[in-house]
């Protein structure tokens, strides 16, 4: 089965998506097997990430933000703002794609973990996230 999923970011962040992935799980009826994820974008990408401290979310951000500053007199690819290339490259340093166990029927994610769009662009956005779900 393969459902795809809207999630509507406020701009940048880590979005927490885990209860729309859990609903997909139980519709697909699968009891044990596998859920990959997939984004559709290329200027935000996917996490499975802390899920009880948000400042553990905050500090990888601000790290990222850090690492691959705006503004860089070196990037040419600008036409979308000072937020596009930098997004661009933060989206190819993590990951378009998760997989994730399914087992009994739910993920099986450990106890602080949560599944995150990571959105790199300081704009509002509507981002796709494919979500593909298959037994052994």
């Amino acid at each position: 089965m393969i459902e795809e999923l809207t999630i509507k970011t406020p701009g940048k962040g880590l979005h927490d998506f885990t209860d729309q992935v859990r609903d997909v799980v139980r519709i697909a009826n699968v009891r044990e097997g596998l859920c990959t994820l997939f984004i559709r974008h290329t200027s935000a990408s996917l996490t499975i990430q802390e899920s009880a401290d948000p400042s553990a979310r905050r500090d990888l951000h601000d790290w990222l933000d850090r690492l691959v500053p705006e503004n860089d007199p070196n990037f040419t690819h600008t036409a979308e703002g000072p937020d596009d290339m930098p997004s661009h490259i933060k989206a190819a340093l993590t990951a378009t794609s998760l997989s994730i166990p399914i087992v009994n029927g739910e993920l099986g994610l450990g106890t602080w973990q949560g599944i995150y769009l990571w959105e790199h662009r300081r704009a509002p956005h509507s981002r796709r996230v494919l979500v593909h779900c298959a037994s052994d």
